[in-house]
This record gives C-alpha cells, sequence and structure tokens, in this order.
C-alpha cells in the first residue's frame, strides 16, 4: 500500500511505479476507451506539421509522444517521465513504431526541464499537471521551452458542472472507480488516490486562467465527453 503521508512527487512516483504494467489496460476500461478519442481531438487541433518539434511532459507510456512523433514525420520528439517502470513500458511501444527513432526518452522532472529556451514548437502534458507539486512552475517550464509562436497543450481530466451527469460521474468516479482498480489492476489504494489528485486541481475555467496568468496568449479550452475531461491551448507571444 502507498503511503499517503509521503511527499505528493515521492507519493505519485510510488503510484505510477506499481501501476505501470496495467496502466494502458486500466485507461481503457476506466475511461471507456473515451482517452484515446481526446487524444485524437487535442492533435486535431494542434495541427502537426512535418517536421515540427515536440516535448511531452509526464509522457507516462508513451502513446501522446508517439502520436506527435507520427504527425510530425521526421522532427525530434522528446519524452519525459519521472517513473522509471512506465518509460520502461514507454521503451517497448516505441521500439514496434515506425517513427521510434525520432523519440528519445528521459527520467526527470516536469518542473526542472533539462532543455533549453526556445528549444520545441509543441511541449504537451497529458493526464500529468494535476499530479505535479506546482502545477503553475510546470505551465512556465512548458512556456519556457517552446519557441516563440510555440504551442503549450494540457489534456487532463476535469470537473463536470452539469446535473444530473455531475452526480452521476462523481459517483462513478469516488465510489466505482477504485473498486474497478482492485479488481483489474489488485489496486485499490492507487487507484483510489487519482478521484482524490482531482478534488483540489483548478477547473476548466479556472486553468485557463492560469494558462493566461503565466504569459500565454490566444488561450483556448474545451470541455470534453461532458467536461470530464479537458484540453487547453495557449501560445507564446513571439
Amino acid at each position: 500500500m502507498t503511503d499517503s503521508s509521503k511527499p505528493k512527487e515521492e507519493f505519485v512516483r510510488d503510484v505510477f511505479q506499481q501501476i505501470a504494467p496495467k496502466y494502458d489496460r486500466m485507461n481503457d476500461i476506466l475511461s471507456f476507451n473515451r482517452h484515446k478519442a481526446w487524444r485524437k481531438f487535442a492533435m486535431r487541433k494542434m495541427a502537426v506539421s512535418q517536421g515540427d518539434s515536440a516535448v511531452d511532459l509526464c509522457c507516462g507510456t508513451c502513446d501522446w509522444t508517439i502520436s506527435l512523433a507520427e504527425a510530425s514525420g521526421s522532427g525530434p520528439v522528446k519524452g519525459l517521465d519521472f517513473s522509471p517502470a512506465m518509460l520502461d513500458v514507454g521503451r517497448q511501444k516505441i521500439a514496434r513504431n515506425l517513427h521510434g527513432s525520432q523519440i528519445e526518452l528521459f527520467q526527470g522532472n516536469a518542473m526542472e526541464l533539462p532543455f533549453a529556451d526556445n528549444s520545441f514548437d509543441y511541449a504537451t502534458i497529458g493526464f500529468g499537471l494535476r499530479n505535479v507539486p506546482d502545477p503553475v512552475q510546470v505551465l512556465k517550464e512548458m512556456q519556457r521551452v517552446v519557441k516563440p509562436g510555440g504551442m503549450v497543450v494540457c489534456l487532463e481530466l476535469s470537473k463536470p458542472t452539469s446535473q444530473p451527469f455531475k452526480g452521476l460521474y462523481y459517483f462513478y468516479f469516488e465510489q466505482m472507480l477504485p473498486k474497478l482498480g482492485k479488481l483489474f489492476a489488485k489496486s485499490y489504494e492507487q487507484y483510489k488516490w487519482l478521484p482524490d489528485s482531482l478534488k483540489l486541481f483548478p477547473g476548466r475555467k479556472e486553468l485557463a486562467d492560469i494558462f493566461r496568468d503565466v504569459g500565454l496568449r490566444d488561450v483556448q479550452d474545451y470541455a470534453l465527453t461532458g467536461g470530464i475531461a479537458a484540453l487547453h491551448i495557449g501560445i507564446k507571444e513571439k
């Protein structure tokens, strides 16, 4: 069982180290496979061009990292995560992908990126911003490493606002999801943490304001599947 008294960063790393082998399967089950549609929607909005470069933070098992490489076709793509176990799963996928040679993985901290200023056309983070100790610092780092005119993109779980869907969603998310985690992944405590991680995280409009506060421009936010997820996009000033 994971010790929730640990500092958040250490606790989250422990969670993902433990669930890494079953992470992809559980994502499919718990989101009813919607996470794939959300990522495809994000990619359409991003409109990655041939040769574009990208960095994918909290890249986990590298599904979005691979999608970025496929969309770019030839541009360099970096993936960064602090969980060695998640990166190990990602490496297996990359080795089987035709665009794997474009991708380089790093174990590191999203709050202190090991990349130079103005390095990438895109910086993405998928379902990771709510897990970091300081989301504002991560967004500042993402803005730092993208080129002027580059795009900062966050795909994250969010908070539905309309009843009765809101009530049904929170019942599923808080009551059923941990039980499904126990049933399919033998990990009740780890999947109980997931709804807890959303409670203090900003809602969709609040997160859009944070994007603006860190200096990003032309901020767009999209509610997905009734608001249970959200896509945020901001542009670095030229």
